[in-house]
């Protein structure tokens, strides 16, 4: 398993600082010019630049995306558009992010700036959030909300009184990525159903490859999974008991439970899935190695494509004539129709109530809102759209536009959305999950314990 490195790197956005970044590679692992780019636990410092005129306001923004390489992309647009305002970066996976946050903001600090998702973390820390309603309307009019699609506003808001966040770009989960290579070799068949999943797991093991990968030590890909499978069997069921308004032990949910625990028991996932997250453990050797013929993840993996470190762009290439990926949407329950797919706001980036600098960190936010939105979503690929009317308009390989289109009918399909607002609910819905991977709890006791749970959430 690959270690967990938390990466923190100053952005200065100046024009020296340009011109020093663009000096340097794209992976973000060499910083610019007065910076240094350190491991966990250790600080980052940057050089004041002038002072005088030419003094900036210091904010900082911490999240699990854009990542670093994205993030020095946005910093050549935002040159000359936030002059008097500095940035850093503190870039950290998920897990790490949210224990972080917890622990800073309770003791009245943390980013002046942060990115969230939808659902239940904006709902755990709603209490340290700005109310962006009212800077929002001062800047894009009483109809701002109108820039955003109405989904993406709608979960933003969530149980919460007003809009607290704004959107980057839109998520789809629940999908199967597949390299032809490994199908190709053994002569095998892509799966398009669970019960060709459970055979080409099989197959492939019997090879001495991986079947399906997953870090399910990551509470969001299990959740994002199991939801697929339950919304196959019903697409209505599991979010009427989220909401109260039906059982856990509703046969159907039940039956999902069976289909879940069935990947760890049949040997459909990996061994040792339970020990390894997603990102970076298990993303690396799909996408960096492609050492594996299969991966959970959802629709962002399209924006492999759109790299262009050379980690990614000789494997992922149309150059690259030994690997090419598919994207799956599974058939859980083998009645020859795939699963609707779930839909989420990626990323929300949010500003702390406590920040010492509100103006400069809501100038960041409206840069992030807009700007940035179009550059990550319309040239980078790393979402789909959550502005009205947007859409990508960089160039993708041969191999890159199928996968895409792919994915727009995908998405077309939604059952739902991916992250609920009760942050107990969510967890014992976690919990139980991987408890059933373990086979510490039958389909009927997971049902139970989150149902007890359920009726004592307050909604």
């Amino acid at each position: 398993m690959s270690s967990v490195i938390r990466r923190v790197i100053t952005i200065v956005l100046s024009c020296a600082m340009v011109i020093a970044v663009a000096s340097c590679g794209a992976s973000g692992d060499e910083p610019g010019a007065g910076t240094t780019t350190t491991k966990q636990g250790e600080q980052t410092t940057a050089d004041d630049g002038d002072n005088g005129d030419n003094e900036k306001t210091k904010i900082t923004f911490q999240t699990w995306n854009p990542d670093e390489p994205a993030f020095q992309k946005l910093l050549e647009d935002m040159d000359g558009k936030l002059s008097d305002v500095e940035v850093e970066l503190v870039f950290i996976p998920y897990s790490d992010h949210i224990s972080k946050l917890k622990v800073d903001l309770a003791s009245g600090e943390g980013p002046d700036v942060f990115g969230l998702q939808t659902g239940a973390s904006m709902q755990e820390f709603s209490e340290f959030l700005t109310d962006l309603d009212p800077l929002a309307k001062e800047a894009w009019g009483d109809d701002w909300t109108s820039n955003y699609v109405d989904f993406a506003m709608e979960q933003i808001k969530g149980k919460l009184d007003s809009y607290y966040g704004l959107p980057l770009g839109m998520s789809y989960a629940g999908m199967i990525w597949a390299n032809d290579f490994y199908f190709n070799k053994y002569d095998l068949e892509m799966p398009k159903s669970y019960d060709d999943l459970k055979k080409v797991s099989a197959d492939l093991r019997a090879e001495g490859e991986y079947p399906l990968a997953s870090g399910a030590k990551d509470d969001w890909i299990n959740i994002d999974m199991f939801m697929n499978i339950v919304n196959d069997i019903n697409p209505e069921i599991v979010y009427q008991a989220i909401e109260g308004e039906s059982s856990w032990q509703d046969e159907d949910i039940i039956t999902a439970f069976s289909l879940w625990q069935s990947l760890f028991t049949d040997g459909i996932y990996q061994d040792g899935a339970l020990g390894v997250n997603m990102y970076n453990d298990t993303t690396d050797i799909f996408e960096k190695e492609a050492s594996v013929p299969m991966i959970t993840n959802g629709c962002w993996v399209i924006g492999n494509y759109a790299k262009e470190t050379e980690e990614f762009v000789k494997i992922w290439s149309d150059d690259n004539n030994d690997h090419n990926f598919n994207v799956i949407s599974m058939d859980w329950n083998n009645d020859g129709t795939p699963a609707p797919v779930t839909a989420a706001v990626d990323v929300v980036v949010v500003q702390n109530k406590n920040s010492k600098n509100p103006e400069a960190a809501w100038k960041f936010m409206e840069y992030m809102g807009t700007d940035g939105a179009d550059i990550l979503v319309n040239d980078l690929l790393f979402y789909f759209p959550a502005k009205a009317n947007a859409s990508f308009t960089g160039s993708l390989s041969e191999e890159g536009t199928a996968n895409y289109n792919k994915l727009m009918e995908i998405s077309a399909n939604v059952a739902g959305y991916r992250e609920m607002s009760y942050p107990e609910l969510k967890q014992a819905f976690a919990d139980q999950l991987k408890a059933l991977a373990t086979e510490d709890a039958t389909p009927e006791q997971a049902a139970e314990a989150i149902q007890a749970v359920s009726d004592t959430t307050t909604r």
